[in-house]
């Protein structure tokens, strides 16, 4: 497979990425368009090529280790990375093994909930991660076709915020959301409850990936519910739990986002019967309404909801700002880097940097006005602890605090939802491309407008789930000139960085 005179690592940086992407995305746009014209065998046709095609094997086993936020976590077998020739061989290992993979053990990770309680995450091995990867390229647009349109939880080209707005749009004081209230809908241990059945008899999927997915899931079983469950970690989890549950939404007017949901009652609705008809809904499925957490709440008492508050205020004016729970998490981050005194200003300025810009990236479409979330106190009391360093001088001080705590405008309300049934599946590049843009303000906006919407290294639009990144064309970070500026994809960006140290590297040499 490697090419004469091509070292592995040197093969695997110069495989053609963007011509690879082109042919997994027309495939799987033919699954799509397919499954919404009702031509079944089509689809699975479409789907078995897409499991046999090189360029989707080496997208997924790129995906698992290289892009994946969980890419350094290791499974049970302890590998944590692979090597350039291991992904390579794991690429044939998947050509010959597709249609009959067998998945090993699980890595049982507990993770401690607000409650108390603990949720056990259930992590595969790289291998089996690539081949889930591989499974969900195929599967998901055909179920992109059917999903409901309210559905917004660990879907592609959907997000948090499309729920956010669905909720304002419902309960601002032109729609009298003064007088609704809702149904805050708990799913008892919906992953671990999940009927196999219920999952297998949905899927639309070829019979040799139905039984790779049935042999996933029995590979991540609980003794006590041998017929039920999907392993929290696994890369295909998400997709199947949506499998599972779609067409909930149908039941009334709701907002879905993966198993959380917020069901929204006018005066005259009745909660008990609507309660009931889900209850019905999910006994099939084999799960069940969390009689202890499901609770009907006026819209004027306020709800959390996706790490947000929502509240209808007495002057009927609706608001949304960052949970309770949601801002004593972000502080508690902070403060852990703040306080640690193993590094100094600088570093704990790079690290605050992501952390203080993702929380206020995500919550930009809150209240965000006003002492509380504005995070002077925080900022001050980090300028305290940076100023004690006697090597740096307070404008120093001051630059470092301007870095770690970035001023990012808020727009309340002002998030665009997603065009009713859409998905980056049908082909509309233009309003995929343009709409992945306009996630993006600042800097980031006005590059991607003027490289109409396409990477600046791999020239493939944005049409993905990727994110995007600026690179610095000089290498210099500090350097954020216009012209020095590049919007690219993640692994673009990785990419780049990879070579140029690799030309550091022979040079020392």
């Amino acid at each position: 497979m490697i090419r004469h005179g091509l070292t592995a690592s040197e093969f695997w940086k110069v495989l053609p990425w963007k011509q690879f992407r082109r042919n997994l995305f027309r495939l799987q746009k033919r699954v799509f368009k397919a499954i919404r014209a009702n031509d079944l065998r089509k689809a699975k046709s479409l789907q078995k090529l897409i499991l046999k095609s090189r360029a989707a094997r080496l997208l997924a086993i790129r995906q698992v280790t290289q892009l994946n936020a969980g890419k350094k976590t290791a499974g049970i077998d302890g590998k944590a990375s692979l090597t350039h020739q291991e992904r390579l061989d794991l690429s044939e290992s998947l050509k010959s093994s597709v249609n009959n993979w067998k998945h090993q053990g699980l890595k049982e990770i507990p993770i401690p909930k607000k409650d108390g309680s603990t949720r056990i995450l259930k992590v595969p091995t790289m291998k089996d991660r690539a081949w889930q990867c591989l499974v969900k390229y195929a599967v998901e647009p055909a179920h992109e076709a059917t999903f409901h349109e309210r559905s917004y939880g660990f879907r592609t080209g959907r997000s948090a915020h499309d729920a956010q707005k669905i909720l304002f749009l419902n309960l601002r004081s032109t729609t009298n959301g003064i007088t609704k209230r809702v149904i805050e809908l708990d799913i008892e241990k919906c992953f671990d409850r999940i009927s196999h059945k219920a999952i297998m008899d949905r899927l639309i999927a070829p019979t040799n990936i139905k039984e790779g997915i049935f042999r996933c899931l029995k590979a991540g079983i609980n003794p006590e519910f041998p017929e039920q469950g999907t392993p929290q970690g696994g890369v295909v989890s998400p997709l199947l739990a949506n499998i599972a549950l779609n067409g909930i939404e149908s039941i009334h007017p709701s907002v879905r986002y993966a198993d959380d949901m917020v069901i929204i009652l006018k005066p005259k609705d009745d909660a008990q019967k609507i309660l009931d008809k889900i209850a019905e809904f999910l006994d099939v499925r084999g799960m069940k309404v969390s009689e202890r957490k499901t609770k009907v709440t006026a819209a004027t008492d306020g709800f959390d909801f996706l790490g947000w508050h929502f509240k209808v205020q007495e002057n009927g004016k609706f608001r949304s700002h960052p949970s309770e729970d949601n801002f004593k998490k972000f502080q508690s981050k902070v403060k852990e880097i703040v306080n640690n005194s193993n590094y100094g200003a600088k570093v704990k300025a790079e690290k605050l940097a992501p952390i203080v810009r993702g929380w206020r990236n995500y919550h930009q479409f809150c209240k965000l006005d006003g002492s509380r979330f504005s995070l002077w106190h925080i900022s001050k009391r980090t300028w305290k602890v940076f100023n004690k360093e006697s090597k740096l001088n307070r404008y120093q001080v001051t630059d470092l605090i301007e870095k770690a705590f970035p001023a990012i405008p808020y727009h309340e309300n002002k998030f665009v939802n997603v065009r009713g049934d859409k998905s980056p599946f049908d082909g509309d590049i233009l309003y995929w491309s343009k709409r992945n843009s306009a996630l993006y303000d600042g800097q980031t906006s006005k590059l991607l407008k003027k490289q109409n919407h396409t990477c600046g290294q791999c020239n493939h639009s944005f049409i993905g789930e990727e994110r995007v990144h600026l690179h610095h064309t000089d290498g210099n970070h500090d350097n954020w000139k216009a012209n020095n500026l590049v919007a690219i994809h993640e692994s673009c960006h990785d990419y780049i960085h990879m070579k140029q140290h690799q030309i550091v590297e022979s040079q020392v040499r």
